[in-house]
């Protein structure tokens, strides 16, 4: 008699399911009962940028909140594939969740070796906000606004480029965007950081840029760049007075998002006791207050809302790319 080996993804669809199974009869009481032990947030990117700073003012509220402690593990590498990895092949105990953020959509459409599903292997529990995210442009920028900008765009096809922080983005797939629903064709520059590309758009190298507002608002405050549109659905209440892309292109939203999920197989009542914990943190207003200084621009959502949310940014990316892979 042969034996077949399982595939390690299919073994641990298995365990997880076994998991779920033993704890449906009591999840009530188990999510009544959690935390155990010591929670960790796995993070997918290296210490000391904003995500590392959310993460760490979250871990620190729900560690009071839970009374137990909340360590934030920073895992690094492969494009946030390796945190993202290591949160998916962990219990399903709620004791592992990952703050993630718009490279989980981008990968899911961009990347064909990822090692899990982005979808089907991560139950997202709750949604922080986003960092607002402008184009910018200088002073002397002939155009003031996005019709403006789209009407130069269509005189000068080809010519005009747009600058990001680098390829696979949220601020490249912002441009892209743009290009497919205004049907327009702007060249994208990628930058290694943000700093080079101010330079460059002041210095006249470039015309445009895509970059989170609260880094640029030295150069705005100094008059030497203005904002033409910020890339969220709705002005952002953090900076009222600049206009959304999507005044002028309904149903435009190219957000740079951060967020909380755990492993697929959470018990749903154990994911919604942790999604409201997050969200309860996140509304208290030392912490709002801290996170829009930090530029983050804060619209929480629940599991079934952020589960919506992330399945509609990953079918507008793949909207974009398609026509980008296909040449058309």
């Amino acid at each position: 008699m042969t034996h077949s080996i399982p595939h390690p993804l299919t073994r641990r669809r298995v365990l997880q399911a076994a998991a779920l199974a033993a704890g449906l009869g009591g999840a009530g009481a188990f999510a009544q009962a959690f935390p155990s032990r010591p929670v960790r947030i796995v993070l997918p990117q290296p210490p000391g940028g904003a995500a590392d700073r959310l993460a760490r003012i979250v871990a620190e509220r729900l560690e009071a909140r839970w009374k137990q402690s909340v360590v934030v593990e920073n895992k690094p590498g492969g494009g946030v594939v390796v945190g993202t990895l290591a949160t998916v092949r962990s219990a399903p105990d709620g004791h592992t969740i990952a703050l993630l953020g718009s490279s989980l959509s981008i990968n899911a459409v961009q990347r064909k070796d990822l090692p899990y599903d982005s979808v089907a292997d991560l139950q997202p529990l709750a949604r922080v906000g986003y960092y607002t995210v402008a184009l910018v442009a200088p002073a002397a920028f002939p155009a003031n606004d996005i019709k403006e900008l789209i009407a130069l765009a269509r005189q000068q096809p080809g010519r005009l480029s747009f600058g990001s922080n680098g390829i696979g983005t949220s601020a490249q797939l912002a441009g892209e965007m743009l290009n497919h629903m205004a049907g327009i064709e702007m060249l994208h520059v990628p930058y290694n950081g943000a700093a080079k590309m101010y330079t460059d758009i002041v210095g006249g190298q470039i015309p445009l840029g895509f970059s989170v507002a609260s880094s640029a608002e030295a150069f705005i405050k100094a008059g030497q760049l203005k904002v033409l549109g910020v890339t969220s659905v709705q002005r952002s209440p953090l900076y009222p007075q600049w206009p959304a892309i999507a005044e002028t292109l309904p149903g435009y939203e190219a957000v740079n998002w951060a967020g909380f999920a755990a492993p697929a197989s959470l018990p749903p009542a154990l994911g919604q006791r942790i999604a409201d914990d997050i969200l309860a943190v996140v509304a208290e207003p030392e912490v709002a207050k801290t996170l829009a200084g930090m530029g983050i621009d804060v619209s929480p959502q629940g599991p079934q809302e952020f589960s919506r949310f992330i399945r509609s940014e990953i079918e507008r990316f793949a909207a974009v790319t398609q026509p980008l892979a296909t040449g058309k």
